[in-house]
């Protein structure tokens, strides 16, 4: 058994809400009732499906500092049909034992870039679990000629949310962005307490009320392979699938690869990279550098 440390028990308090609110009576086979006041479940519904008492449930569910075992996890992580990323989400946030947090580096093999330098024509980039890029391409900054800025801050989550959606390069945000919040969520239970984390989620959360709204949603995901729409100034739409690989030595970093959807897409990027000089966007807003 574990006690969970304050942070680790608001968040695992939040998660828990979360997922309850979004489960309804008839999904477990239970009668709707009457004047249900909150969505999804009730609290003593959860700890009946799940076999622990109500109080010690609520208890759990308000932050209190009570112990945690993994078999109780196991039953609340199924009455909640929580899938392997959520369940490890949620092993994380109680501090089980057997689900390990590696920390996190940014220190890169030389060997990385020349596996980036080998993959052109097709944009490729290293970044760590925080979405910060970490190394690049000459495909990847063809398309993202401000990688290269050194004053331009270098995370994607940062630059997608604050820049003004006129100029943001994504175009289909609606699809990408939550995917991309879940996805950090599920790295933050890895992190929780650090101040380079905690000041990254609330410089994001007062910058961008976007953001606010999905990181309050308690998603989370892993990094998947998925077809991306962007939009370049210079050629317009290119549609990339991207495919992310683990680079094992830098623990929680990934090499994104995208490949081109379509013949045009190809070419569009080709053109790119044999014009180096083309803009990326069509007018120019003053960005925000406060990024931790």
């Amino acid at each position: 058994m574990t006690v969970t440390t304050p942070r680790r028990r608001t968040e695992l308090a939040a998660f828990l809400r979360s997922r309850r609110e979004r489960i309804t009576p008839a999904d477990v086979g239970l009668p709707p009732g009457l004047r249900r006041r909150t969505p999804g479940l009730r609290r003593e519904e959860v700890a009946q499906l799940a076999g622990v008492g109500v109080t010690w449930y609520t208890w759990l569910e308000q932050g209190r500092p009570i112990n945690v075992s993994v078999q109780i996890l196991d039953a609340i992580a199924r009455t909640l049909r929580l899938d392997q990323t959520e369940r490890e989400h949620l092993y994380r946030l109680a501090d089980i034992p057997s689900v390990p947090g590696p920390a996190l580096h940014e220190r890169l093999e030389p060997q990385v870039q020349t596996v980036l330098d080998g993959l052109v024509p097709l944009p490729a980039a290293v970044m760590n679990s925080r979405y910060d890029v970490l190394a690049w391409n000459t495909a990847y900054a063809a398309m993202w000629p401000r990688v290269r800025e050194n004053d331009v801050p270098r995370n994607l989550l940062w630059r997608l949310f604050v820049t003004p959606e006129c100029c943001s390069p994504m175009v289909n945000r609606d699809e990408e962005l939550p995917q991309m919040v879940a996805t950090f969520r599920g790295a933050f239970g890895r992190h929780l307490g650090e101040p380079s984390w905690t000041e990254l989620v609330q410089n994001l959360s007062s910058a961008s009320p976007e953001f606010a709204e999905m990181w309050a949603a308690h998603d989370v995901a892993v990094p998947s392979t998925r077809v991306k729409v962007f939009r370049h100034a210079s050629v317009g739409v290119i549609r990339l699938s991207v495919v992310n690989f683990a680079v094992n030595a830098t623990p929680e970093t990934r090499m994104a690869v995208y490949t081109p959807a379509d013949a045009e897409s190809r070419e569009r990027i080709q053109w790119l990279i044999d014009h180096p000089g083309a803009p990326a966007v069509d007018h120019v807003h003053e960005v925000t550098t406060r990024v931790e």
